[in-house]
């Protein structure tokens, strides 16, 4: 069991240290990249829908939402359902810097999975899962796809 979660502890870092410095070259920081990357994943998210992906406070959220919209990265606009809401979407240069971040992201992750094999990805993907509280499957299983 310690070995299983120091490879976890040692391979978030190593996954996350991949893209490190090309967001210090953009002055923005994981938490910034998160953000970019679930709206990429779910354009016209919510706020609300983001702080509960992220499991932030809101005044995190407001600050990287406000930096990131500051640098023409996102825009919000008023909710379809719910005008009180705001929608988030990335712009045209916000989503260019997503998928390049996310290129180094994959490459990443397709060294790792190629020398595992199949059998071992899936396993992984397993073991995941079965991390997540019963109640987030649902909402990661959703994601990219549009919503309801």
């Amino acid at each position: 069991m310690r070995r299983g979660i120091e490879y976890l502890f040692f391979a978030h870092s190593a996954l996350w240290r991949a893209i490190d410095t090309r967001l210090a070259e953009k002055e923005l920081g994981r938490a910034h990249y998160r953000a970019l990357y679930f709206i990429a994943r779910q354009p016209g998210l919510t706020i609300s829908d983001l702080l509960g992906l992220l499991g932030i406070t809101k005044q995190s959220l407001g600050r990287v939402i406000k930096e990131l919209d500051a640098r023409a990265l996102l825009t919000t606009r008023p909710g379809n359902r719910d005008r009180r809401q705001k929608e988030l979407r990335l712009t045209a240069e916000g989503r260019a810097l997503e998928s390049a971040i996310f290129s180094q992201l994959r490459d990443t992750m397709s060294r790792a999975y190629t020398h595992a094999g199949q059998a071992a990805v899936t396993g992984f993907w397993q073991v995941s899962e079965a991390l997540l509280p019963p109640r987030e499957r649902g909402r990661v299983a959703r994601l990219g796809r549009p919503p309801e």
